[in-house]
């Protein structure tokens, strides 16, 4: 159980961390992601914030393992927010955010699944 948690925890912090970082430098793709979902450009930093908090969350949850739940918990509803927006526009292109999603919530099951 506990290589499981700490190998996808550490994925998880990994992409979201990537994430974010595209995010904060100002690359195309995300404001362009913005645009699509109707967004104002004022939030992609914002948005690139709470990514590197959650990856950043995960990884001092190792030390200090209620951080870790909430940032976990944290990246479930920033990824469901992301769903809203993308069906609140239409969007039918959703295997991006299910891989995110997706490994957001493995990691809060195991996280909670470890420490309870």
């Amino acid at each position: 159980m506990f290589a499981a948690y700490v190998t996808v925890t550490i994925i998880a912090s990994v992409f979201n961390g990537f994430a974010a970082v595209t995010y904060l430098i100002g690359h195309e793709y995300p404001k362009a992601q913005a645009d699509m979902k109707r967004i104002p450009r004022s939030w992609v930093p914002v948005l690139g914030v709470l990514l590197a908090a959650g990856s950043l969350g995960l990884l001092v949850g190792f030390a200090v393992p209620l951080l870790g739940t909430l940032a976990a918990a944290g990246l479930v509803l920033y990824f469901v927010g992301a769903l809203i927006a993308h069906l609140r526009v239409g969007s039918r292109q959703l295997v991006g955010w299910a891989v995110f999603f997706s490994t957001a919530v493995a990691t809060l099951a195991l996280n909670l699944g470890y420490h309870l």
